[in-house]
């Protein structure tokens, strides 16, 4: 259950000034309120008299113990909530005492800033503050933005969609979601046209009586008679004889078929997702598409741009695919190194999100610790080494580089629209003036 007076609102126990500032700052861009406390006493003030969601704790503070604080509070019945505590090597023991006291967790340092994040976020979920992230979700670059905006609008209304885009870039993925939020009572039925040969493709679209043809011991129900009520998605539309292009545009006409071997006309009340990676009006143009089917699934088009086009879903993929690993393997999971997240924006990945997917999911399994690195995704290759930040670079000087990185891609994806990037960011205008302002990004047409 929600508790709206913990709401987003996280203490942060750190004395450490860099530290402390860093990750109050990162919080605090993921939506967080955070009340800063450097001293143990001002932490056990502060929690004797508001709520939070999450308590981020360093062990070792200057007039004491941060568990201590845990520790008393929790003896003195107060509701409390989870608490999450940062250790050096020198204080894992104190923190594992901690755990076993009832602490929600620990992060050893030095640790992933991006991670320990993630953890407060998972923490404040399950503390009932946060909401779980939608498993609909499609990305957070604009562009999927934009889909994912039109998608509900198109799902109450449309009878046919066609979606396309490269290979792998997530096509079956918003057809799903297309078939999900119509929330009608049929299937969700997926037919590679690409995968059936020739030969059998009217059978398996349309079914057939028994004795239809040698072999046919019993009737078969077709993709078409399984989506009646739901959704029918033919992946590669292209990529069907033009043959079975006329039969499929009678049906989409009237909604009847007729199973092969049968005479009996049957309906089916489905709707049509099509997708293709390639240009239909150019095979209609070569005569290798049939105008009217084309005429008649492209009322509706959404098209998803490549990944390499939309870097800001990248980042926002592989943590989704890390948590989904993490989600199935509790006792073993992984957290990406935010240096090898810059390394995963510069590759152009040509299979799209496919093959992000599966980079993680191997990376995940191959890794022989919890921390996914270059190397885990890449092998020891040496030709990224360049494309890692110096280890020596501070935690706040880094958080400090990827925020200016991601504000200058924001700005060039939106031309430089100052108003425009401010919405997508989620900030006001003056807000993404004064970040410009203090990180030196100057913008065209501006002095």
């Amino acid at each position: 259950m929600t508790r709206p007076e913990a709401l987003l609102r996280v203490c942060l126990v750190e004395d450490d000034e860099i530290m402390g500032d860093s990750l109050a700052q990162l919080l605090r861009l993921e939506g967080f309120a955070v009340e800063r406390c450097r001293t143990a006493a001002a932490a056990r003030a502060v929690l004797e008299r508001q709520r939070y969601c999450v308590v981020v704790s360093d062990i070792r503070l200057p007039d004491g113990d941060g568990g201590a604080v845990f520790l008393d509070l929790k003896a003195a019945g107060a509701a409390l909530p989870p608490f999450l505590f940062m250790t050096g090597y020198g204080t894992i023991d104190r923190a594992v005492e901690l755990i076993k006291a009832g602490a929600a967790d620990y992060v050893t340092k030095p640790f992933d800033a991006e991670a320990l994040v993630n953890r407060v976020r998972s923490l404040a979920q399950e503390f009932g503050a946060v909401a779980a992230p939608d498993t609909g979700a499609t990305g957070g670059s604009s562009a999927m933005r934009r889909i994912a905006e039109t998608l509900p609008r198109l799902a109450r209304h449309a009878s046919s969609l066609l979606i396309t885009g490269e290979s792998g870039v997530g096509k079956e993925h918003v057809a799903h979601e297309f078939h999900r939020l119509a929330g009608t009572s049929g299937e969700f039925v997926a037919v590679n046209c690409a995968a059936i040969p020739e030969s059998l493709m009217e059978s398996e679209l349309f079914g057939h009586e028994r004795g239809a043809f040698t072999g046919a011991a019993k009737a078969k129900r077709g993709y078409i008679e399984q989506a009646h009520l739901g959704t029918l998605f033919l992946d590669e539309i292209g990529e069907m004889p033009l043959a079975m292009q006329a039969k499929l545009l009678r049906t989409m006409q009237d909604r009847s078929y007729v199973r092969l071997g049968g005479e009996k006309p049957l309906q089916s009340d489905f709707r049509l997702v099509c997708a293709t990676h390639r240009d239909l009006k150019a095979m209609v143009d070569a005569g290798s598409f049939r105008e009217d089917l084309y005429y008649r699934i492209h009322v509706i088009e959404l098209h998803i741009p490549p990944l390499r086009e939309r870097p800001e879903d990248i980042r926002w993929f592989v943590r989704h695919f890390v948590e989904e690993f993490n989600h199935h393997y509790p006792a073993e999971p992984r957290r990406i190194d935010p240096r090898t997240e810059r390394v995963l924006l510069a590759y152009a990945w040509p299979g799209n999100v496919r093959e992000l997917k599966h980079a993680v999911e191997r990376a995940c399994i191959l890794s022989p610790g919890p921390l996914l690195d270059a190397e885990a995704f890449f092998g020891a290759s040496g030709d990224i080494s360049a494309d890692l930040p110096q280890a020596s670079q501070s935690l706040a000087d880094y958080l400090i580089a990827c925020e200016k990185d991601f504000l200058i891609q924001s700005l060039e994806q939106h031309g430089g629209h100052m108003t425009r990037t401010a919405e997508a960011l989620g900030i006001t205008r003056k807000t993404l003036w004064e970040k410009l302002r203090r990180l030196d990004i100057r913008v065209k047409g501006e002095p």
